[in-house]
């Protein structure tokens, strides 16, 4: 009987806090995988800029109106402004 409350507990904090989490976590993923050459994105660090080479595990950003070019890891996207094909 004392071990009832503790279970109630972890299935609350499952259900308010890992699952959404975990549903939060795989939208990202499916959104870095949809990212192509062309799309506008913002980087975790906020930096605005232009997908023009994708790579295994980074991209290729160019920032800027002189075309600087980054590496920046996929990991570290925050989100998708424009899309290339949205035009």
């Amino acid at each position: 009987m004392q071990l009832a409350p503790f279970v109630l507990m972890f299935a609350a904090m499952y259900f308010l806090l890992i699952a959404p989490q975990r549903k939060k976590q795989k939208e990202h993923e499916k959104m870095l995988t949809q990212l192509k050459a062309g799309d506008e994105v913002v980087t975790t660090g906020g930096i605005y800029g232009t997908i023009t080479i994708v790579k295994d595990d980074r991209f290729v950003v160019r920032i800027g109106d002189n075309n600087a070019k980054v590496e920046v890891g996929k990991g570290f996207i925050s989100t998708v402004i424009k899309k290339a094909d949205a035009a």
